[in-house]
């Protein structure tokens, strides 16, 4: 296992007029799982590339353990790549597509047969060895591409969107399974992808690539709950998002006046903030609180129905006042509560609690 370390990595693709990547800063910890998301065409791939060796940043450095990798070849670095569209030998079965790389590093015999048999093991493919990828599911495909970059025990895996060719049910499945068999191996992981919910289920920490450089870097609970600026908040869907203008600073934090015909004031924190300046208050839909108590007296509203869908797991409502529109989500046992004077017609109020609330400056 080992640590990784991207510095200052810049790279221009031949005739393109702006570089990908701009001078980018990313770790991997040692045994630990990173997600480096982002959205399309944002040079994700890119960083895979240039960290396996295929590619060669024009300025900047990758280091393995604190030791450069530029001038060392991508065979040489100890890796196992699985890419999107998996690369399987067409020719080859089960058995010889995973035995390949052990036999590129000069393995024979006993010990080929007990480390293809170990990993298919681990990956679920034990009894399928003498069958062809034509023959295996899409899922089945996956697991087998796990199991040939896992099979030479490299030091770091790297894994390009594997799972964006399955469907809804089975991306589900497999992302558990890859996460079950990371922490059981324990290699320091790279895993690319443009979905959050996968980057937040499966990392330890995620990293967001936008515009050419990580702007956020964190826990997935902190990267999804605190995102630092407008722009990835849009990104990571805070759904609710209001212009608003600085009212008043205070010690107890920044209140913000919206435009609702209550001409409610939203206190939330923040810093670096003055009077007068626009701002754009957000806030997620389950954070909306729908039976607030009688004393609350901060950030209260009154609202009315819109549109309300089930999901099977909860209500999604959309509730108005004035020209604000929230999203909220509701379980079953709150919506029971609030929808008999909803659907008369009526209103309800709703809270959004200080510590939920997210503000940024308009400019950004």
């Amino acid at each position: 296992m080992v640590e990784i370390t991207l510095r200052k990595v810049r790279y221009t693709y031949p005739g393109a007029t702006e570089p990908t990547l701009k001078g980018i800063n990313l770790e991997l910890s040692e045994g630990k799982i990173t997600s480096l998301l982002g959205p399309s065409g944002e040079g994700k791939t890119t960083v895979l590339k240039i960290i396996a060796g295929f590619m060669r940043p024009e300025e900047g450095d990758v280091l393995f353990d604190g030791e450069s990798v530029l001038d060392i070849p991508p065979e040489e670095r100890g890796l196992g790549i699985v890419f999107q569209n998996y690369a399987l030998f067409p020719h080859m079965n089960v058995f010889q597509n995973v035995a390949f790389g052990l036999r590129m590093r000069g393995k024979r015999g006993t010990e080929v047969e007990k480390r293809v048999k170990d990993v298919l093991d681990l990956v679920g493919l034990k009894g399928m060895e003498k069958r062809y990828p034509k023959e295996l599911s899409g899922g089945q495909q996956q697991r087998l591409a796990l199991a040939r970059a896992l099979a030479p025990e490299p030091q770091v895996l790297l894994l390009d969107e594997p799972l964006s060719a399955l469907d809804a049910a089975l991306r589900g499945e497999l992302r558990s399974e890859i996460r079950r068999i990371q922490r059981e191996v324990g290699l320091t992981t790279l895993y690319i992808t443009h979905d959050q919910s996968e980057a937040l289920f499966l990392s330890d920490r995620v990293a967001l690539l936008m515009n050419g450089k990580v702007v956020q870097v964190g826990a997935p609970e902190e990267v999804y709950l605190k995102p630092e600026n407008l722009e990835v908040a849009r990104f990571l869907e805070v759904n609710n998002l209001f212009e608003g203008e600085v009212s008043e600073i205070r010690e107890s934090g920044v209140r913000v006046l919206l435009n609702c015909d209550d001409g409610v004031e939203i206190v939330g924190g923040g810093n670096g903030f003055k009077v007068g300046e626009k701002v754009v208050v957000g806030i997620r839909p389950f954070h909306i609180d729908l039976n607030p108590s009688p004393k609350t007296a901060k950030n209260i509203l009154s609202v009315e129905l819109v549109d309300v869908k089930f999901t099977g797991r909860d209500y999604i409502l959309t509730l108005r006042n004035q020209e604000l529109v929230f999203t909220a989500r509701a379980t079953p046992m709150e919506y029971e509560r609030i929808k008999d004077p909803l659907l008369r017609g009526g209103r309800i109020k709703i809270h959004l609690p200080e510590d939920k609330i997210l503000l940024y400056k308009k400019a950004d």
